[in-house]
């Protein structure tokens, strides 16, 4: 590979001087297109880019840790991320008590006025009553949430799933939507299909995007656009290992885990500044850093967001086979790496 071929450090600060925080240049050579979907009210943060799901630390004792969740509030901000979804699968919402996440989501906004980062509230109850829901919702609108995210309910942890009829999820979807004026977005489940989603769309006036994790998403993304006048957001979950595929179909965003979304929303903009083999190359950077062993449970805390001391709730759930925690020779390989392949790409 020659110079000119590099994806150097040199040449990487120099594409960042024209990629400018949030969505960048991307996002400006965009912004008919982003304007013309007329998803969200004039003024609103729009709802495109990298979205991740922020993480839910804890203190030794299992305690919720509210200055390690407004820190990473303020990561968000200063890496350009656009969008923050809490309390959802990755943030480990089953185990958290109802204080908890009304704690949380209190501390998360508070720290978020003011920023551009839209933070995005999850009301799915875990008891199942819409009426939690709701009540969530309304908590998070009084507190200045820029959106609201909801599961389908009858998802209870460590109990079989309810299986939900077409009029459950309208009747579910129609109420938390009715709750507050925020825009909605719907995270898909199970068996949910194009047609029942579509329909959502159709009769919840608030409901303006889907955060897709239901089969393949990606022979689902037309369909969504062409029956709703492409005036429905579409983000992709899946940890955003599809972006590639993705940003050929169009999806509006990708949903990973927080520690490396400021990098991810680096691809999303070179992709769209028309530097293709740039973005591929900082995508691969991004996915080999995540098979590193226990990288995306410390990565928050080697990145100095977290603390050394902060614990993580059903770690291997959340971070699969890689979920264990490392031990102190880990840590030291997983900083060092970080440091040596992704230092010079960190925003925040």
């Amino acid at each position: 590979m020659d110079r000119q071929d590099q994806f150097d450090r040199r040449g990487f600060l120099k594409t960042a001087g024209v990629l400018t925080l949030g969505l960048g240049a991307a996002a400006l050579l965009h912004s008919e297109e982003a304007e013309a979907s007329g998803t969200l009210n004039p003024g609103a943060k729009p709802w495109r880019g990298l979205f991740p799901i922020a993480q839910t630390p804890f203190t030794p004792d299992n305690k919720l840790d509210l200055d390690c969740l407004v820190a990473e509030v303020g990561f968000c901000n200063r890496g350009g991320i656009p969008g923050l979804l809490w309390p959802q699968g990755s943030s480990g919402w089953t185990t958290l008590s109802e204080q908890e996440r009304l704690d949380g989501a209190e501390a998360m906004l508070a720290a978020g006025k003011g920023g551009k980062t839209a933070l995005i509230i999850g009301v799915q109850p875990l008891d199942g009553d819409v009426n939690t829901a709701i009540r969530y919702a309304r908590h998070a609108a009084k507190h200045g949430a820029d959106g609201l995210v909801s599961l389908p309910p009858g998802i209870d942890n460590g109990q079989p799933e309810k299986k939900l009829t077409p009029q459950e999820h309208l009747d579910y979807y129609k109420a938390v939507g009715a709750a507050t004026d925020l825009p909605l977005m719907v995270q898909s489940h199970g068996d949910m299909s194009v047609d029942l989603i579509v329909a959502l769309y159709e009769q919840v006036p608030t409901l303006k995007g889907l955060k897709d994790e239901t089969g393949n998403t990606l022979t689902r993304l037309p369909e969504f656009k062409r029956r709703t006048d492409n005036k429905f957001v579409v983000m992709d979950a899946n940890g955003a290992v599809l972006m590639l595929a993705g940003m050929r179909l169009g999806f509006d965003g990708y949903v990973p885990k927080a520690g490396l979304a400021d990098v991810s929303q680096v691809v999303f903009d070179l992709w769209y500044a028309g530097k293709h083999k740039e973005a591929f190359d900082m995508f691969g950077r991004v996915q080999a850093f995540q098979t590193i062993p226990g990288a995306m449970q410390y990565i928050l805390t080697a990145r100095g967001v977290f603390k050394e001391t902060t614990t993580i709730r059903d770690a291997h759930r959340i971070f699969g086979a890689n979920g264990v925690t490392p031990d102190e020779a880990q840590r030291k390989v997983i900083r060092e790496e970080l440091t040596q392949f992704l230092g010079p790409y960190l925003r925040a």
